[in-house]
């Protein structure tokens, strides 16, 4: 077993502001990670207070479970939060929940596990699963996938302007042996990359593209903002951390469509009350301070967004 790895919660006072925790509440973390959200909501939650946490993640659960052994008042569940409205509904709790949290992305202890196979930095055996017992991983997948898949991969999710000269370089290499470590296939990639951002790894956009596809992160956001809507009472704060840009894209759209509904044709004759609105934006986007990014790193990127139910 791994030794457990450290990871800081970011913009963790900012995110608790934004829930505005009651001692009573019934709260959802929807990514447990190792844990530094839900513990600090836990310590402004009284007796009758309730926290439900999701992951995918199995040392992220084995965490989880020594924490709920603990607490009481704590349970984690080993499922994506974009099935949280299901979830919730089993335990007969849907539309009672007081604050919903994302913190999205991937985890520094993922990260910083070459075993885990999410690091171009450090060698390790070519996954990059959050679940690794489900799915197909990223030797599977980049050992398999046609060629114009792969480039599509890395541009839309990856944001890569080399996309093609990668899965060419790729696909070229495979032919003669497949991909099965991440180091070989940073290397790769750093060859057929002409060009990247000063204090980037070649292989950083590229890596994230195929994190992102294969653990389908921007689908199960999309279906996890919904969610959070249907489990939240009136009232109910959800507050989401992204890291990189096509997370926050998604969020940003989907709370302003939200809070504004539905564009409506000009010239339609509908009050401005008959327009669906299920929620107020509690605040524009908050980003770490220069403290923060300071003494972490990982932190610069990150945007906070906060939005409140209506009843």
């Amino acid at each position: 077993m791994q030794p457990t790895l450290k990871h800081i919660s970011v913009l963790l006072t900012e995110a608790l502001d934004g829930l505005a925790v009651r001692a009573g509440g019934l709260y959802v973390d929807g990514t447990f990670g190792r844990g530094g959200h839900s513990r600090a909501i836990l310590d402004k939650l009284g007796e009758s207070g309730r926290l439900i946490a999701f992951d995918k993640d199995p040392e992220a659960i084995r965490v989880g479970d020594q924490l709920a052994a603990e607490d009481g008042r704590f349970v984690v569940v080993r499922r994506s939060f974009a099935d949280m409205a299901e979830e919730l509904r089993q335990r007969g709790e849907s539309g009672k929940v007081d604050g919903v949290l994302l913190d999205l992305g991937v985890s520094s202890p993922q990260l910083d596990d070459p075993e885990r196979g999410f690091s171009f930095l450090n060698d390790g055996p070519l996954d990059m699963r959050m679940d690794p017992s489900q799915g197909q991983s990223a030797a599977e997948w980049i050992n398999s996938a046609s060629e114009a898949d792969i480039a599509t991969v890395l541009f839309e999710y990856g944001e890569e302007r080399f996309s093609r000269r990668m899965a060419r370089a790729i696909v070229l290499r495979r032919a003669e042996q497949p991909f099965t470590r991440t180091a070989d296939l940073a290397e790769v990639i750093k060859q057929a990359n002409p060009a990247w951002e000063k204090h980037k790894h070649p292989a950083t956009r590229a890596f994230q593209g195929i994190r992102i596809f294969i653990n389908r992160e921007l689908d199960d956001l999309s279906l996890g903002l919904r969610a959070a809507l249907d489990v939240l009472a009136p009232g109910g704060r959800l507050a989401v951390i992204s890291f990189h840009s096509l997370e926050d894209r998604l969020v940003k759209q989907f709370m302003r469509l939200e809070a504004k509904g539905a564009p409506i044709p000009r010239g339609l004759p509908i009050r401005e009350s008959e327009i669906s609105v299920s929620i107020n934006l509690v605040s524009k986007a908050i980003k770490p301070s220069a403290e923060e990014v300071a003494a972490n790193p990982r932190a610069r990127s990150a945007v906070l967004r906060i939005a409140e139910k209506r009843p």
